[in-house]
């Protein structure tokens, strides 16, 4: 069984309906023993880290993913689920956050050399790294969808995917069972549909 993750912030309905269309059981859950049953678990998000940082604390969700990720179970967080994953945001303050990945959320802005808008909305390549087994089925190139302001600053070991847009953005992370995506594999077409069944299938 994949559990979604429901603290009150995500694209729940089509991530959920993308996990269905790839053959697997799927449960959305804001419960911590439901989320302990699960095989594995997704931590999606949309919106601002501090929200969904203190939305995780106030649930005691926080404590119960660092529980599992520490038991070993694979986990993936999408775009802002996937920011939650690292040790701090500097969105709009300084937030801290699930500590699982080392690195840091920064602006977009500060790592553009070129005048470009920002939320980046739409379609980046993919460029692979470290041939993580999320990525059997990706090519090089590969397009997915993006949508956000703020990127991982992450150490290269941890960096499984990059894509560029006025500067090289991290596009994934990894770290043990423990791994990010900064697109939308469930709005990203066959592609994304593909990246999320080798995750089930790990």
């Amino acid at each position: 069984m994949i559990g979604i993750i429901d603290y009150g912030l995500g694209n729940i309905f089509s991530l959920r309906s993308s996990i269905k269309a790839i053959g697997e059981e799927v449960t959305v859950t804001g419960d911590a023993d439901e989320i302990r049953a699960c095989d594995k678990l997704v931590l999606p998000g949309v919106g601002a880290f501090r929200d969904a940082a203190n939305l995780l604390a106030d649930t005691g969700l926080d404590a119960v993913i660092r529980e599992e990720a520490a038991r070993g179970k694979y986990i993936l967080g999408i775009c802002l689920g996937m920011q939650l994953l690292l040790d701090k945001s500097y969105e709009y303050g300084e937030w801290d956050g699930l500590g699982l990945i080392p690195g840091v959320i920064r602006p977009i802005k500060e790592a553009l050399t070129e005048d470009l808008l920002i939320p980046q909305i739409g379609w980046n390549a993919l460029t692979l790294y470290h041939n993580h087994p999320v990525f059997t089925d990706t090519r090089q190139g590969d397009y997915v969808y993006f949508v956000h302001s703020y990127y991982a600053d992450a150490a290269p070991e941890h960096v499984i995917a990059t894509t560029e847009y006025g500067a090289i953005l991290t596009a994934a992370v990894a770290k043990d069972n423990v791994i990010g995506c900064q697109f939308h594999p469930e709005k990203s077409g066959p592609v994304g549909l593909k990246i999320l069944k080798r995750f089930c299938d790990l």
